[in-house]
């Protein structure tokens, strides 16, 4: 009669994954803050160069509100120049 009786020394499987669902919900909703951004030669356009250099990079709206500014790569003009987020 005693391998009748069963004893439980962990807690069910089911509470610990119904706590991860709830948490990724709420990670969910911090996602929205970064959103894809182009950013595009400044000096390319002056120089009347043909092509045109762009980048796609992300950024977080509520910590950078205002449009991005980077220097980066031109390889039609061949040196680092001033990209700006378009659109």
């Amino acid at each position: 009669m005693a391998n009748e009786t069963i004893v439980m020394l962990f807690p069910s499987w089911n509470s610990v994954g119904y706590e991860i669902e709830n948490n990724k919900d709420m990670a969910k909703k911090n996602k929205d803050a970064r959103v894809q951004v182009i950013l595009e030669c400044t000096e390319q356009k002056a120089s009347g160069v043909p092509g045109m250099s762009r980048y796609i990079t992300t950024k977080n709206k509520k910590n950078t509100p205002e449009r991005l500014e980077l220097k980066k790569y031109n390889p039609f003009l061949k040196k680092m120049t001033v990209h700006k987020e378009i659109k």
